[in-house]
């Protein structure tokens, strides 16, 4: 490349926003993707996470021209698959769809080795999961108010599952005690794929998770449900009532899925990424699916990496009092 072709060369990569000439980097964009992309879900396979992932995934992977491969790496409420998308490469290739732990996350822990907030570049959002207050089946209790009764009379005796620390499932038990004023045993997992098996053997007696991993569940008589924790009745579940209508009102929480990139990714990648996934949303296969699971993809406005850091950074301001005043830490 002689002076003037570098010279020419420079200045057009200063026109497209980048400080430093990298071919390499341009023609990957250019032909983005030309290769597999992994999506880690930072849970167990077999949980909603999971199950909300492999749905969409499916769909970008016919829109993009190259298998989406879902990736499980569990472990520490789902730090240890953000960390390692916060640490790859920002070319596209490895994402992350992540749960409600991502607006948690900053406060729940106090050290990590990955910044939880600026470590990542949104692409969109997914999904708002309403989640449901269930039991074993024999629980001795026939709605939430006795389940209240009983949780107060018992106390440490019952036990409350969840799919770690910093899990939808956790964050919801902790509120569901704050509401009752009475704090039970919680049991940790590995996801709530265990956790819910171990509900439908009677080894715990409660749990709190999302209707894309209970519906099923619940219709089959697997387990009781005593309550949605939103503030209208879900679809999928319309015998169900609300936290409110079962007596206890204000207890509202919903589980929203986000898709992420690393930070750096270039903005031509994630918005061809982007409207891969408002394409997926749109589907009918889908739409239907999500209904079966009691919930529905969002608003292709919110499917956007714009409104999406807009919801991400609300959602953290929203959880950070809540998790101080209740002072149970990660780390």
């Amino acid at each position: 490349m002689n002076q003037l072709t570098r010279r020419r060369a420079l200045a057009l990569a200063t026109a497209l926003g980048t400080t430093t000439l990298l071919p390499g980097l341009a023609r990957a964009q250019a032909g983005y993707p030309n290769r597999p992309i992994s999506v880690i879900v930072p849970f167990a396979a077999g949980g909603p996470t999971d199950v909300v992932t492999r749905l969409v995934a499916e769909l970008m992977s016919r829109d993009l021209g190259q298998p989406v491969v879902v990736e499980n790496v569990g472990g520490a409420g789902g730090t240890l698959g953000a960390q390692r998308v916060a640490q790859a490469r920002p070319d596209g290739y490895t994402l992350l769809l992540h749960h409600i732990g991502m607006g948690t996350t900053p406060t729940l822990y106090r050290r990590l080795a990955y910044d939880p907030v600026n470590g990542f570049e949104p692409i969109g959002l997914v999904t708002e999961v309403p989640m449901t207050i269930i039991a074993k089946k024999d629980f001795p209790a026939a709605n939430l108010a006795e389940m209240v009764r009983v949780i107060r009379e018992q106390k440490q005796s019952i036990n409350l599952a969840n799919a770690g620390v910093g899990a939808a499932s956790h964050l919801c038990g902790l509120l569901l005690q704050s509401a009752v004023q009475t704090q039970v045993t919680t049991i940790p997992y590995r996801g709530t794929g265990p956790a819910m098996t171990d509900l439908i053997g009677g080894t715990v007696d409660l749990m709190c998770d999302q209707t894309t991993n209970t519906t099923q569940q619940i219709r089959s008589g697997a387990v009781r449900a005593f309550a949605v924790t939103t503030n209208e009745r879900n679809a999928a579940l319309p015998e169900l009532p609300t936290a409110a209508e079962a007596g206890l009102p204000g207890f509202e929480v919903s589980v929203w899925h986000g898709l992420y990139a690393p930070k750096g990714t270039d903005a031509a990648i994630l918005n061809r990424l982007s409207r891969s996934l408002q394409g997926a949303l749109r589907d009918e296969r889908l739409v239907a699916r999500f209904a079966e699971l009691g919930t529905a993809p969002v608003s292709q406005e919110r499917a956007t990496p714009e409104a999406h850091r807009a919801y991400w950074q609300a959602d953290i301001a929203k959880w950070r009092p809540i998790i101080q005043a209740a002072g149970q830490y990660a780390d």
